[in-house]
């Protein structure tokens, strides 16, 4: 017994040495390190192009629009797992909005601002730029959400439209999110915090959802210690899930009330600046995907938007794995990321 403890005494001590020079060749987390050149910029947005080596073999233009939660940088997240690296080496000319960090200043910013005012400038933008009618849009969670909004406003600037794991239907309790979403009171949370949501209070609320992904990180952690290539995926997602910035109240206040609680997008009934939302409208051409184990956006929420557009081409996509696998897992690089390049290629 003495012998055994001994030997394990060792090994721990081994594995503490090893793990200690390897946090001493971490210099610097880096993420989202594609080139990119802004060529727009707005209040807090700017609007960025990716340095292209060659010339873009794709005529169409694609905006990506990331979600208003967290930032862009998850599709970008290190050379190896970057599912934006992924589209320009096969050939898209990408331009991305960064939302940015709201401030107090942009506490009453609404959708209204964020469709019909910076989505809508940011494509005109391009399609001046490109001396294109219309463009494509790529586009992510939330996003997505507003993308599918704005294509159904502006239906004559949008060639082909691909949503990733887009809530539209949000009448499911799938999901814990859409659950507790239907009995929050928003206006007081959005009151009590004076008009800006903390995106550190976003963060919690998605811990909730999973209580053990916090015993699964230490674990990760701790397995890591001793690889620093290894240690350095770790380090990269928690910097990238630590920048979340905060929300702009008036925004929130209406997604959450009008989309998670009285779900009128897809009832007909949702006004943005004035003027009724018709999914009907919607003709781009249409690539919806949904991942299988989603807990924060389920299929139930995301997959009914076929069923409500006016796009003759339309297509549901089905991709196995989680909420953030679809972007970052090796199966997305391997698979997902070359069937959107094909399925636009087509549509070219």
């Amino acid at each position: 017994m003495e012998v055994n403890a001994f030997k394990e005494m060792a090994h721990m001590s081994q594995k503490l040495i090893k793990s200690y020079e390897t946090l001493k060749q971490v210099q610097d987390v880096d993420i989202a390190t594609s080139p990119k050149t802004e060529v727009y910029a707005e209040d807090k947005l700017k609007l960025y192009r990716y340095n292209r080596d060659t010339d873009a073999t794709y005529k169409t233009p694609v905006l990506i629009v990331y979600a208003l939660v967290n930032t862009y940088k998850m599709l970008d997240i290190q050379p190896d797992r970057s599912y934006i690296k992924n589209l320009l080496n096969a050939g898209l000319d990408i331009y991305l909005i960064d939302w940015g960090f709201p401030g107090k200043s942009d506490r009453y910013l609404s959708m209204d601002d964020y469709v019909n005012g910076y989505i809508n400038n940011c494509v005109d933008f391009i399609r001046k730029k490109n001396k294109v009618e219309k463009i494509n849009i790529l586009s992510i969670c939330q996003g997505g959400t507003l993308s599918v909004i704005y294509s159904s406003l502006y239906p004559n600037k949008i060639k082909n439209l691909v949503t990733h794991v887009t809530p539209i239907d949000f009448s499911t309790n799938d999901g814990l999110l859409f659950k507790w979403s239907k009995d929050m009171d928003f206006d007081k949370l959005v009151e009590a915090n004076h008009g800006l949501v903390p995106g550190e209070f976003l963060n919690q609320g998605f811990d909730m959802l999973k209580p053990m992904m916090k015993v699964q990180k230490q674990q990760t952690l701790t397995a890591s210690l001793e690889d620093k290539d290894k240690l350095m995926n770790f380090l990269r997602m928690e910097k990238w899930i630590a920048e979340s910035p905060d929300q702009a109240g008036e925004c929130f206040r209406q997604f959450m009330k009008e989309l998670y609680q009285q779900n009128k997008l897809v009832k007909g009934e949702l006004e943005v600046g004035g003027k009724k939302v018709n999914l009907k409208n919607l003709t781009a051409n249409l690539l919806n995907i949904y991942a299988t184990e989603d807990h924060l956006v389920p299929p139930a929420a995301t997959i009914p938007l076929n069923d409500h557009v006016g796009s003759s081409d339309k297509e549901l996509y089905s991709f196995k794995g989680g909420h953030i696998g679809v972007f970052v897992g090796g199966k997305s690089q391997k698979e997902l990321a070359p069937a959107v390049t094909q399925w636009l290629k087509k549509r070219d």
